[in-house]
């Protein structure tokens, strides 16, 4: 489920706003009534996507767009506004915006920017994880196309496998990787005994990582795997 942080001080249309995009667009969103508050709420969670009402008390949305993009340069933000000048589009696209929807709207429109940002932001993520082949691990260097991880004057070679298991690892650091999604990805089957063959790769793969206690790959049970960095 994807999370939405919205920023809206009329508290009518930001709780219709809310119930509409939790109940057709499935979405976690959560709402905030002026700038200060939505700039808390993003510096204490994680969101894909932002929508910001632009005239706003004590922190108005182009101010607390341009306070989230020295934070977070990518995430997706919609700015809203009564105003139609093109003054003020100008302005959100100078600030980072990637879209703009002048009230009143239908909220089937913005449903409808909302998936396409999502869309558009889920295809950037993925090539740019396909790009990625260098890892920092801690005190460790993972070269995946070299198929090896180096910690000072030692290097271990890694298998096929190997790689391609500790790459999405580093790809979900700190978060949940899933069995099903690592066993898909790597062995195309998530079958029983595919599962066991990779929990055999993820012990070894702890082995060699075990020199630096500050990376740890924890199992969250009933989910998967995540790699902890501290």
């Amino acid at each position: 489920m994807k999370k939405i942080l919205l920023v809206e001080d009329d508290p009518n249309l930001g709780l219709l706003l809310q119930d509409y995009l939790q109940l057709k667009g499935k979405f976690d969103v959560v709402l905030c009534k002026d700038g200060d508050e939505g700039l808390k709420a993003f510096t204490k969670s994680t969101y894909d996507l932002l929508i910001l009402d632009v005239m706003m008390p004590k922190k108005d949305g182009f101010t607390l767009g341009k306070d989230i993009r020295k934070i977070n340069q990518h995430i997706p933000i919609i700015f809203a506004t009564a105003k139609g000048m093109i003054e003020d589009k100008t302005e959100a696209f100078n600030l980072g915006g990637d879209d703009y929807i002048t009230k009143p709207f239908r909220i089937e429109e913005l449903l409808l920017r909302i998936n396409a940002l999502l869309k558009r932001s889920e295809n950037s993520e993925k090539k740019t994880e396909e790009q990625q082949t260098q890892f920092k691990i801690g005190r460790y260097d993972f070269d995946y196309k070299g198929q090896s991880i180096a910690i000072g004057d030692h290097q271990q070679k890694l298998s096929t496998k190997e790689a391609e298991l500790l790459r999405l690892l580093c790809l979900r650091k700190n978060e949940v990787l899933t069995r099903e999604e690592a066993l898909l990805h790597i062995w195309h089957d998530d079958n029983y005994f595919n599962g066991r063959s990779m929990d055999v790769f993820l012990s070894k793969i702890r082995k060699y990582l075990k020199d630096d206690p500050s990376v740890e790959i924890i199992n969250v049970h009933g989910r998967g795997y995540k790699l902890l960095i501290n």
